[in-house]
């Protein structure tokens, strides 16, 4: 029996308007589902998806996504004009750079280079 990686699940208030967030990030397509979920799919990368609970996120997320970049700070500037947050400023160390941000629902990825 082989196992894939089939979609990353977000939990999130709300779905449809946290996908379009994403999307513009991502340059991809939401597609609004049923029962109030939606996705992203990404060529190449499982699905991205967002499901809807009703509690709000509370604590720092156990998993998050690195997203590789030329630039961190031009990223999380662009980020930022979309509704995201940073999270301190740029590190470096000898593995590259990498920027901490917050999605507009609370939930954290980075930018990173290396």
């Amino acid at each position: 029996m082989r196992i894939r990686l089939h979609q990353i699940v977000v939990d999130c208030r709300e779905p449809g308007t946290l996908v379009r967030f994403w999307a513009r990030l991502l340059e991809a397509e939401p597609v609004d589902r049923a029962r109030g979920w939606s996705h992203l799919e990404l060529p190449g990368v499982a699905r991205l998806a967002f499901q809807p609970v009703p509690e709000g996120k509370a604590v720092k997320n156990r998993l998050h996504l690195d997203l590789a970049v030329d630039d961190v700070t031009a990223a999380a500037a662009r980020a930022v004009e979309l509704g995201a947050t940073a999270v301190g400023g740029p590190v470096t160390d000898d593995q590259g750079s990498f920027q901490a941000m917050r999605d507009p629902e609370g939930n954290e990825f980075c930018f990173v280079t290396g």
